[in-house]
């Protein structure tokens, strides 16, 4: 296994934080280089470098300096912040990847770039499949879908080598919710252990898929990690782990914690939440690099409760 320079892009947001102590995991501390608009890096050894990444110039400067072979792009505006601030949303959703895609193919780097469930709409099925119409009815979801044709098309007609998952909605305990109709599920669990009564934003029987976040650093890794020859989807697999509704995840917090309360008012997410598909099917991942989640909903449960209560 040759060493590559890697950036992660969005290093300090949710999926970032956990993905980059993976890289480094394995490809060494010096292999990696992060970056963010925020000046603070995840550890004191690591490279950091502080920028925008809608400025193309510097993006350029950041990968010629540290010869970077491998991008992961994070950076994005998820479903509720984009809703509330769409033109923003769509530049930096859009405008973002466009800047990566371009100097990906410049310099043959490959890359990563996160799609999401919330690229399907009310008429996908249920499960919904890995082709079928998208007709997204969120700001963030319609970023999606024009980020996955972008990405088909860089592959398409410059070759470049651009994966990307569809994922469900994503469950960590170390990096604080940042703005996504999915966040009932980690904000539920900060609330249990202060043992406080939680109010959630949508309503107790909406299902929707899910996953925690080992699993989804683990399939980003996979994937990246697969032989060009076994990818067949390049604008975004699907993924998935489980689907639980807010009842279920309470009645299993419920077994942990027995005093833990909770209430439903649902909010503008709610109408979000009920256009996305309440189950997934990821058959083509399956298939293709073999894809297997391995948390379920009660490991899942046991391991943010462990997570949460070591950061009170």
């Amino acid at each position: 296994m040759s060493l590559k320079k890697i950036l992660v892009i969005g290093a300090l947001g949710q999926i970032g934080t956990d993905l980059t102590q993976a890289l480094v995991r394995k490809w060494g501390v010096a292999q990696v280089v992060t970056a963010d608009l925020k000046s603070h890096s995840l550890g004191e050894s690591l490279t950091h470098e502080a920028f925008d990444v809608l400025d193309l110039q510097q993006l350029q400067q950041i990968v010629e300096q540290h010869k970077i072979q491998e991008i992961y792009h994070l950076a994005a505006a998820l479903s509720a912040k984009a809703e509330q601030n769409p033109k923003w949303a769509w530049e930096l959703n859009l405008k973002s990847l466009l800047n990566v895609l371009e100097i990906a193919k410049e310099k043959r780097i490959r890359v990563f770039w996160p799609s999401s469930m919330a690229a399907f709409g009310p008429s996908a099925p249920h499960p919904a499949p890995q082709d079928c119409r998208m007709d997204p009815t969120s700001v963030y979801g319609i970023s999606k879908v024009a980020g996955e044709s972008w990405c088909a098309w860089y592959h398409q007609h410059h070759g470049v080598d651009v994966r990307s998952l569809r994922f469900p909605g994503l469950i960590s305990w170390k990096t604080p919710p940042g703005g996504g109709t999915t966040d009932y599920a980690v904000d539920i669990f900060h609330a249990a252990i202060a043992n406080r009564p939680y109010t959630c934003f949508l309503s107790e029987d909406t299902r929707l898929p899910m996953m925690y976040m080992p699993d989804a650093v683990r399939a980003i890794q996979e994937l990246m990690d697969a032989p060009a020859s076994q990818i067949t989807i390049r604008h975004a697999y699907n993924l998935t782990a489980m689907s639980f509704t807010p009842k279920e995840l309470a009645e299993a917090i419920r077994e942990r914690l027995p005093e833990f309360s909770i209430c439903y008012k649902p909010d503008f997410r709610q109408a979000i939440a009920d256009s996305w598909p309440r189950q997934i099917d990821d058959h083509v991942a399956r298939r293709d690099w073999g894809w297997k989640p391995k948390f379920t909903l009660s490991s899942l449960v046991d391991e943010m409760l462990q997570g949460v209560r070591s950061l009170a």
